[in-house]
This record gives C-alpha cells, structure tokens and sequence, in this order.
C-alpha cells in the first residue's frame, strides 16, 4: 500500500485549513456609512419634531387687514385646526374657505407663524357702486362681483340709476340688456378718479353711452359710455381744475372736453 504522496504530507502539516481573513473596511467607507445612519436618525427625528412632537402645533391665530370684518368673524370662517401640526395646515384649502364663507373677501394670504401660530392677511372688496333692491342696498366691487347687501347705503359710494331712454329703450335693451348695462356702469364707477368717486351721488346709465354722473351741489358729469375710461378720468380732474365753479362737465368725448356754469 503506497504512503501520502509529498502533497498531501505538506497539506496534514500545515494543519486545519484557516477561514478567509475579513477586510477591515477603509476610513473613507466607515466614515460614510456613519454619515448615512446619522442622516436616517437625523430625518426621522425632523419628521417626530414637526408632525409628532407636542412642541409645533397650532396655538393661536391671528387675523390682519380687515375693515368691515371683524377679526373674530375671520378667524370663525377660517376654521384653523387649533392643536394639529402646524406643517400640516392646508394653507390653501383655509384660503377657499375663507373666500366662499366671506365674499367680501377679495383676497386673503394665509401663512405659517412658528412656532405656534397662523397669520390670516385678509384684503377686502371695496364697493364701487350701490345696486338698491327691495330697500337694501347691494354692494359691488371694480369686477363686477356682488358681494354683499347692506340695510344702508355707504358714504362715498355712488347709487346706480339704470333709466333706459324711453324713446329708444326698446332698440337700446335689445342690443344691452340690463345686465350689460349695470356692467357698463360699473366700469365707470371703477374709473373715477377718488376725489371723484367720494363726490359722486349716482351714476345714471339712459343707454350704453349715455352715461352720466350726478354730483353733490347739483353738479352733473356727461360720461358717455365706458370706453376710454382713464383718458376721460384724467380729463375730467383737468377739466375740474380749470373751472372750479363749472356745474355741467361733458368728457364723452374726452379729446373735446367741455364744461359750462349753467
């Protein structure tokens, strides 16, 4: 029987095979698995902090810019969720609900206050012309949007008086309902001039360009239609100027203005 060839004394020699060494792993690579673990704990601590956390939540709310609003009122339609995550408030859907609940609202800007608090920035509708109906007043704005009806009539706001021309009101609604028209009027209301504008008593529409402008003192304003709305405005503040005691102005057709004393 033969003995153990050379390479297997040399193999019982050396002993039980050793298991394969472990590579220590370089700086470079510890280092940024460290990194990486710290950024997972860091995150989810920032995510317990912000939506779990008892510290940033919604405390208080605060309301700003409201004139006829009053801030209680604003504050009662936004509906904040007193005690939620602040991060977690939908700005824009308290923003909708605000202008649907209050339409004298024009616009509103809600933001965060952190810590604890919300910041309601409201703009108001300002009314340029009076609508009377059924011995209330509703108000409407330089859009055209009606947005709220009032027991009385505001001061510095004129009233409209949609009188069509008699002889010609049949031709003239056929072609401008009375819609149209209260839009036309509204277009006027919104190009006076402020000075104007606090002055003014009523705007009386006959037709889509006759168009006139009653003035406290017995005053009156021939505007014509709603075109050229700024050049007329502009031309009646000169006009107004130059004859202080004028009782009768025409800028219907603003390039040949006109104003007399009788």
């Amino acid at each position: 029987m033969a003995g153990p060839t050379t390479a297997e004394r040399q193999k019982l020699a050396s002993g039980p095979p050793r298991p394969p060494r472990r590579r220590a792993l370089k700086p470079r690579a510890r280092n940024l698995i460290l990194s990486l673990i710290a950024l997972v704990l860091l995150g989810a601590g920032g995510v317990w902090l912000l939506y779990g956390s008892p510290w940033l939540r919604v405390e208080r709310v605060t309301t700003s810019g409201t004139r006829i609003l009053t801030p209680e009122a604003v504050r009662e339609a936004a509906a904040a969720p007193i005690g939620a995550p602040l991060i977690s408030v939908d700005t824009g859907a308290l923003e909708d609900r605000l202008r649907k609940k209050l339409p004298r609202i024009d616009s509103v800007d809600v933001v965060r206050s952190w810590p604890h608090g919300i910041g309601l920035n409201v703009t108001e509708r300002k009314p340029v012309l009076l609508i009377e109906k059924g011995g209330k007043f509703v108000e409407v704005d330089a859009k055209g949007v009606r947005f709220a009806t009032v027991g009385h009539a505001q001061k510095g706001v004129p009233l409209l008086e949609l009188r069509p021309d008699q002889e010609n009101a049949a031709a003239s609604l056929r072609r401008f309902d009375s819609h149209r028209l209260r839009r036309e009027a509204v277009q006027v209301a919104g190009a006076l001039p402020a000075a104007v504008a606090r002055d003014t008593r009523a705007v009386k529409v006959r037709s889509y360009d006759s168009i006139s402008l009653e003035l406290n003192g017995g005053r009156t304003v021939a505007w014509g239609s709603s075109e050229r709305g700024s050049t007329k405005a502009s031309t009646l503040t000169a006009l107004m100027k130059a004859a202080p005691k004028a009782r009768h102005f025409d800028v219907s057709v603003p390039t040949a203005p006109a104003s007399s004393a009788s």
